[in-house]
């Protein structure tokens, strides 16, 4: 076997035993800056670790504002229920496309006796967090590292527009959790809907809807709905499979104040989310120039805000149950 050369500059100065004295950095922030590594576009910043290709929405402090208002959207939506899967006392939960950490960090205070692991593509989440919980870089798309039956619940919120393989996912959440215990997915419905006919076939924010899953389907990533999902899951193995669903209105405009908050929460979402789903999909997916792109979302931007357009959105969950007996 061919011996390894030592590089002289490491032979210079003995007497300095750092490799700061070769010209090294071998700091803990120099040897991990590989998975920091992002890639700049139109004044966004984006991943770029695990291939450009693998999620086109920014990870910015934008964004993570963004999501982190998504959040309490949701939570806002959903009764503040972080889960509609009937948990006990689970003792290890796991988080896919974690994000900033938010749901990982509210479930483990949740849940102080389980070990919560979020894992994501970028390392973005924060260093404070409960004792209980930790944040791995991972990409769900490969093989997963987790050994059999191992969790007592595994979430996953918000990552359709980066699973290229649905199937793959699923079937490594059934032999990662543990006979007995849940899976729950969370979708975003990509579609807008107007129960009094104030959204035309013209409005803005449909264009860009119709463009956005027309980029996702070219991607291979089509848009998902409450069916697929709950098919998903029934095929994988899963039982006791349900679906739910609730309306997301788009500005304050419902009679109901609850709804209403909802909708003003939506709305200052989407002063960004047009962008964060739209540029990189538009311009490297569809091809579209850059101006092209940024007017079409800033016109869907513009008509969430016109009060005569009564638009809402659906967000999905569905959770299904691990059998405590696997079929062979």
């Amino acid at each position: 076997m061919k011996t390894i050369e030592v590089d002289p500059t490491v032979l210079e100065k003995p007497e300095d035993e750092d490799y700061d004295s070769s010209g090294y950095d071998t700091s803990t922030a120099s040897l991990t800056s590989s998975i920091n590594q992002y890639v700049f576009e139109d004044g966004r910043r984006y991943h770029a670790y695990f291939g450009q290709d693998k999620y086109l929405m920014p990870n910015d402090d934008k964004e993570q504002d963004r999501l982190d208002l998504h959040h309490e959207i949701l939570r806002l939506a959903w009764s503040d229920k972080l889960h509609e899967a009937p948990l006990d006392t689970p003792q290890h939960i796991l988080d896919i496309g974690t994000g900033t950490g938010i749901w990982a960090i509210d479930i483990a205070e949740k849940f102080p006796m389980a070990e919560v692991v979020g894992t994501d593509l970028s390392p973005i989440q924060p260093s404070w967090v409960p004792p209980n919980c930790s944040f791995q870089v991972d990409d769900a798309m490969l093989e997963w590292t987790f050994r059999d039956d191992h969790f007592d619940f595994i979430h996953a919120r918000n990552i359709l527009s980066g699973v290229s393989n649905w199937d793959h996912m699923v079937g490594e959440m059934m032999r990662c959790t543990a006979p007995g215990g849940y899976v729950e997915l969370c979708e975003l419905d990509i579609a807008f809907y107007s129960d009094d006919g104030s959204m035309k076939p013209d409005n803005p924010a449909k264009i860009y809807i119709d463009h956005l899953r027309s980029a996702l389907v070219k991607m291979g990533r089509p848009p998902v709905d409450l069916e697929f999902m709950k098919t998903l899951l029934t095929k994988a193995g899963f039982e006791d499979v349900v679906a739910l669903q609730v309306k997301e209105p788009v500005g304050p405009w419902p009679r109901d104040s609850r709804m209403k908050t909802l909708g003003a929460m939506v709305l200052l979402n989407m002063e960004s989310a047009f962008e964060s789903y739209g540029m990189a999909a538009f311009t490297r997916v569809l091809g579209m120039e850059v101006e092209k792109a940024r007017g079409i979302c800033d016109e869907a931007k513009k008509a969430t805000r016109n009060k005569n357009y009564h638009m809402y959105g659906h967000y999905f969950r569905v959770y299904g149950k691990k059998p405590t007996v696997v079929k062979a």
